[in-house]
């Protein structure tokens, strides 16, 4: 987003130049976009500052004028006391103190208003890195040019997600694997790719025990790869302090993230996870944790908040473990899971772009 711009609409905005279809879409985006929400707020403050201090140096300006003047017809004259500071001080102590008394509770009021309108975030000690989305999704681009140079594409707000997570495919047919915690309160799914295209999906499985779930792609927009670029097998655990890194959707865009496997257990000895120290964020559950060779690990899970950096992982043995009870299930269903690396012997950015058209934000509704 251009700072700019975002300032020249702004400006425009709280000094009433905006037609009344600006005003609709730009509150919309306030209300859409913490963000410029809090640029509005601070840039309010601040030209209610300014025009303070312009009233206070006019005001001086004019004192300053008068004093001449009367001093110019006689009917005043100057002052020629000695120790003028002292005398001042003496005499005005009392007041100073005041002032500044006053001054002080006025810059802890201020304080306290900001930070009551800047966004707040709760805290837990451990906590799944599942989403809760506030904003509302878009499907309708506007036509104002203006404000589309503010936020690419400013659009008609539709049924709003309420959880978030990251997926990954596990079956170049649009089978993709995330974690149970992300999708077991949604009614509906969708998910959206790298590009920004949201395709319509089904929850075929989910084990809370494993805290593992299983998507289908149905969508017609979606075309089945030729091949996946990652492999994902039983024997796939890492070795500890070995490299890893990761991909998800903590915010409306793919993040990478990078570490190492800390700990061949999860919270607590948990066999069922492995320990990595990475950054991770509500948001990243569900996604891929791959190594150095490009095989999947884990399947980013939860996190300490309680140490900085200590995130678990779902172990890929326990995707084999999901199938196998999914085939119970559905004996016609066959997913077949990549076997092999593309991506094996190649720099880190090249192994990013074949690998994050793969993983997927995932939106419960």
């Amino acid at each position: 987003m251009d700072d700019i711009r975002l300032l020249e609409m702004i400006e425009r905005y709280l000094q009433g130049e905006m037609t009344e279809e600006e005003k609709i879409l730009f509150k919309e985006l306030r209300r859409t976009n913490p963000d410029v929400d809090q640029k509005v707020v601070e840039q309010h403050f601040f030209i209610n500052q300014m025009e303070r201090f312009n009233e206070d140096k006019k005001f001086r300006a004019s004192l300053n004028e008068v004093h001449e003047q009367l001093l110019a017809e006689g009917n005043i004259k100057p002052y020629s006391g000695k120790s003028k500071v002292v005398q001042l001080w003496n005499r005005s102590k009392r007041t100073i103190a005041v002032a500044a008394s006053i001054a002080g509770v006025t810059a802890l009021v201020i304080s306290a208003v900001v930070s009551s309108l800047a966004p707040k975030t709760d805290k837990a000690q451990i906590e799944n890195l599942g989403r809760k989305i506030d904003i509302l999704e878009k499907n309708q681009n506007h036509t104002r040019r203006e404000l589309s140079d503010v936020k690419n594409k400013i659009e008609i707000p539709g049924e709003p997600a309420k959880f978030g997570g990251t997926g990954f495919l596990i079956d170049t047919r649009g089978y993709l694997v995330t974690n149970a915690h992300v999708i077991n309160k949604a009614e509906r799914v969708s998910v959206q790719s790298q590009s920004g295209v949201e395709l319509s999906a089904r929850k075929v499985f989910s084990d809370d025990s494993l805290d593992i779930a299983i998507l289908k792609i149905d969508d017609n927009l979606f075309k089945p790869l030729s091949a996946l670029p990652y492999a994902i097998t039983k024997n796939a655990s890492g070795d500890l302090a070995e490299p890893i890194f990761t991909l998800g959707y903590p915010k409306d865009e793919i993040v990478y993230g990078e570490g190492y496997l800390s700990a061949k257990t999860g919270y607590k000895g948990d066999s069922l996870t492995c320990q990595i120290s990475v950054s991770a964020n509500p948001g990243n559950s569900g996604g891929p944790v791959i190594n150095k060779n490009g095989e999947v690990i884990g399947v980013l899970s939860t996190r300490q908040t309680t140490a900085e950096g200590v995130v678990f992982a779902i172990k890929a043995k326990n995707i084999f473990k999901a199938l196998d009870d999914l085939k119970k299930d559905s004996n016609n269903l066959h997913i077949k899971l990549p076997a092999t690396s593309s991506v094996k012997n190649i720099d880190r950015p090249q192994q990013v772009k074949k690998i994050q058209d793969c993983v997927f934000m995932v939106k419960g509704y």
